[in-house]
């Protein structure tokens, strides 16, 4: 009897558990710049490519994309900003204007897999290559899901906060 009601117990604190982990905010693992700059708690819809295709990021993913961008980028590009050529950041109006347009997930992660100048026209070494065997393709799309909603919501991000506009 004994044995009985701890095993009750055990399956009760358990389910408990997974009861209160099930109803917390989505945003809990995510971190603070993703809810609060990129205003992510729910999975939202990016765009994937120019044909108007979406694909759902959730806070985690981004999260994961805004670490890459911390170990991998932010040496030349501190808060969208490009320091090596500083006419081409990471703003949403930059990324729409280049060719080919940028301001997907499919053009970011092709940007990231081949460096192009900003006119398309030949390969830069200003940007490093980003091969498959350095970044899966999930991680590549994170990256380019985060660099993306930071364009598109981040304050200041590419350096439009300094600019005259």
């Amino acid at each position: 009897m004994q044995r009985s009601l701890w095993v009750r117990l055990l399956v009760l604190v358990i389910a408990m558990g997974s009861l209160f982990t099930s109803v917390l905010p989505a945003y809990a693992a995510g971190d603070a710049y993703v809810t609060r700059y990129l205003r992510v708690t729910e999975p939202i819809p990016l765009a994937l490519d120019e044909q108007g295709n979406t694909r759902l990021f959730a806070a985690e993913e981004l999260s994961a994309g805004k670490q890459l961008f911390e170990r991998n980028c932010l040496n030349c590009h501190v808060g969208g900003a490009t320091l090596p050529d500083p006419t081409v950041s990471l703003a949403l109006a930059t990324l729409q204007g280049a060719t080919p347009r940028r301001d997907n997930v499919s053009s970011l992660v092709a940007y990231f897999r081949q460096p192009m100048t900003y006119d398309g026209t030949e390969e830069t070494f200003l940007c490093r290559q980003v091969p498959e065997s350095w970044l899966s393709q999930a991680q590549v799309e994170s990256l380019a899901g985060f660099v993306l909603r930071a364009a598109q919501t981040a304050p200041g991000w590419g350096g439009a906060i300094f600019q005259d506009e």
